[in-house]
């Protein structure tokens, strides 16, 4: 059975179109708030804590190296 752990996306402005864009980093919501990003609270996925690095930001090498329950 895989532990999963609720992960959040760090999101910017992108200031061209004012659309959100996806800043590349996701992590707990510890590891963004001790690090000064801000998100929505209320937007959150989950993701296995294996694929977490030490700091709490998802790590793609990990989680190319796990295997997936479903297709991401």
């Amino acid at each position: 059975m895989l532990n999963f752990i609720e992960v959040f996306d760090v999101m910017e402005v992108d200031p061209d179109s004012g659309e959100a864009v996806w800043t590349g980093v996701t992590g707990t919501l510890t590891a963004l708030k001790r690090d000064g990003f801000a998100m929505d609270p209320k937007v959150a996925t989950y993701c296995p804590t294996d694929w977490l690095d030490e700091r709490g930001y998802l790590d793609a090498a990990l989680a190319r190296r796990h295997p997936r329950p479903w297709s991401i």
